[in-house]
């Protein structure tokens, strides 16, 4: 069954994109857009409003509440969003935000913004962050709701405070073109800028960060100091391209998975010695059933530590940022692209005109225009902004670009799903705890698999399973080591513990007992099986051998003292195999087979480097490798 592929038939994940969650995401969106859009409109009231609120709209001198601080919940990207507002008479006085799960480096600032922005307007009218439209709108509904218990008029408090769009059209020139701000973007921005470069920097969503900031923070580094450093200096691009193609079913792009298998080392000691990235030397390198070798290193601070370092580098680096600026469609002159559209959220026009474009626009996700049925149906873990803009414009006519590989993506098995169809990763936690004694059992309480195998064969099982799902199955000493990695990939505090309150009683499950019988009992497994999946387990230890085959450092501990937790483990895929049609120098190709002058791209866009099915680390490793050689690239012309 190779449902890597996108072509099989996969069993819906409990809880996954069915079409009633779909519908009710719809109408909310459709909702909060006509909201913004201003087809709902009103003018600010020139008196201010009260408690100081100089920004004020007429609705506000409409409203009337009954005093006091409420508590209301939305439900966002990453969960739960609880909010405390207090309320005069008339006006939203104060807004705190007392738990969430978001991701950090996306949803930071609007969880800071759109509360100010409230209080400012006294309106549920104002702008989402692009970037963190879910965090948005699940922040707005649980303001929303404590406005209803207060008394206060949610129609009238929803109309948009007048702010008038800009009619500037801006033109720009420079040496390069970089539309994306993710891993690839920012690489090639730096490098561009270090080799000479005038460029700009289009990034559509308030920050830069991309996909890497909200990975599990790991990257393939074959060939580097660093992983000579960490004891591995036997490693080979050959190696690495034969397991890629093992890994990939062998359909991977022979000449992108050789530059990338020949640039991964180089392109590792330049974003650490230059753009200031570290590593986590101290973790070391990770033993992964996908690898002949050794070559994946964590970065220190996971994928959001990584991001800080780019983005520092890139204001380092001098070039021109443009946030919030979506861009809209290349600019095509004699056959050559010379420049790029682009609109800011203000409504301010960009004319921006250069001698080469590089597209690092990232995946399409986030897009049913490009995914498979099967692959819509499965829980999704990445950016909201992974919507195939690069796709779009490369592909329209005039441009014409080829594509390739578009109806894979790359599916993990050890996702949780944090909000209907939003999955957050444990595989920084399940690293930690396979050398110890963790498991994954079945709805059924069986063992199924050897936890050391590939992912790609963990997932095969898992999608054989009732529900799609395993679950993690941990004594307290593996779930203390375990939990200490979940902050790293966006798992907030505050939610865990909710998850744990809860006890297996919503999604994501974390189930706990103080004893095997006891956590049977709470998800209705027959306690008898999983006592004997536990007994079957230290046997192995003690006998020396596993009947699933796990071996040596990985079958020396028992499971030991309770409390014992059941942890689900369901498919998720965020990173889209497909795209782009390149040549070895990252210039896109026509539908003819011949470069677009002036036209590259760089990481996620670019289609069939991975073939089927990317191992863990290599899509941050290829979008930061292909980011720099597609501006050596441009630089050399």
């Amino acid at each position: 069954m190779k449902t890597e592929q996108g072509t099989a038939s996969m069993p819906k994940p409990h809880g996954s994109k069915n079409k009633a969650t779909l519908a009710r995401v719809f109408a909310l969106a459709l909702s909060m857009m006509l909201v913004f859009s201003g087809l709902i409109a009103c003018s600010p009231s020139s008196n201010g409003g009260n408690g100081g609120n100089s920004g004020s709209n007429e609705a506000a001198s409409e409203q009337s509440y009954t005093p006091g601080t409420y508590t209301g919940t939305g439900t966002g990207n990453g969960g739960d969003i609880t909010v405390e507002v207090t309320f005069s008479e008339d006006a939203i006085t104060d807004i705190k935000v007392v738990s969430q799960s978001e991701t950090e480096t996306v949803a930071a600032e609007a969880l800071e913004t759109i509360p100010a922005s409230i209080i400012e307007y006294q309106s549920l009218g104002v702008d989402t962050m692009s970037g963190a439209t879910m965090s948005s709108l699940g922040l707005v509904a649980a303001i929303t709701d404590c406005v209803e218990q207060a008394g206060g008029n949610v129609s009238q408090l929803k109309k948009v405070p007048a702010q008038e769009k800009s009619t500037e059209t801006v033109e720009k020139e420079a040496d390069a073109i970089v539309v994306g701000g993710g891993g690839a973007g920012m690489a090639a921005a730096i490098r561009l800028q270090e080799l000479g470069k005038n460029v700009i920097l289009v990034e559509k969503t308030y920050r830069l960060g991309g996909s890497i900031s909200v990975s599990g923070g790991n990257q393939v580094v074959t060939g580097s100091k660093l992983q000579a450093e960490a004891g591995v200096t036997d490693d080979s691009a050959e190696s690495m391209v034969e397991d890629f193609q093992k890994n990939g079913e062998d359909i991977c792009v022979p000449e992108l998975i050789e530059l990338y298998a020949n640039n991964v080392g180089e392109t590792t000691d330049w974003i650490h010695e230059y753009a200031g990235v570290e590593y986590n030397m101290e973790g070391g390198l990770h033993d992964l059933a996908e690898y002949s070798h050794d070559r994946e290193l964590a970065y220190a601070g996971g994928g959001a530590g990584a991001t800080e370092s780019l983005r520092q580098a890139v204001k380092d680096s001098g070039a021109d940022v443009l946030l919030d600026t979506t861009a809209e469609s290349l600019i095509e002159e004699n056959g050559k692209v010379v420049g790029v559209n682009a609109v800011g959220k203000d409504g301010t026009t960009y004319v921006l005109k250069a001698d080469s474009v590089v597209l690092a626009t990232g995946g399409y996700g986030n897009s049913d225009e490009y995914l498979t049925e099967e692959l819509q149906n499965s829980l999704y873990y990445g950016l909201m902004g992974s919507t195939g803009d690069g796709l779009t414009m490369a592909t329209a006519e005039g441009i014409d670009a080829d594509t390739r590989l578009m109806e894979y993506a790359k599916l993990y098995p050890n996702g949780a799903e944090v909000s209907p169809g939003r999955a957050k990763s444990t595989i920084d936690g399940n690293l930690l705890v396979w050398p110890m004694s963790t498991i994954l059992v079945n709805a059924e309480g069986e063992r199924v698999v050897n936890e050391k195998a590939s992912n790609h064969e963990i997932l095969e099982v898992e999608l054989e399973q009732t529900d799609s799902m395993l679950y993690l199955l941990m004594d307290q000493e593996n779930f203390d080591v375990w939990s200490t990695k979940l902050k790293d990939t966006g798992f907030n505090t505050q939610a865990v513990e909710g998850y744990l309150e809860a006890n297996g009683s919503t999604t994501p499950i974390f189930a706990h007992g103080d004893t095997i019988e006891e956590l049977a009992g709470v998800l209705g497994m027959d306690p008898a099986t999983l006592q004997a999946t536990v007994d079957a387990y230290n046997a192995g230890v003690d006998a020396g051998t596993d009947e699933f085959g796990r071996t040596g450092e990985y079958l020396q501990m028992k499971i030991g003292e309770g409390p014992y937790y059941l942890v689900e483990q369901k498919p998720r895929y965020a990173t889209t195999m497909g795209g782009l049609v390149v040549n070895d120098s990252l210039q896109v190709m026509n539908k003819s087979g011949e470069p677009i002058e002036g036209l590259y791209a760089s990481g996620e866009v670019v289609g069939g480097v991975m073939g089927s099915n990317s191992p863990s680390g290599a899509n941050n490793g290829w979008a930061l490798t292909s980011g720099k050689l597609a501006a050596e690239a441009i630089a050399e012309n």
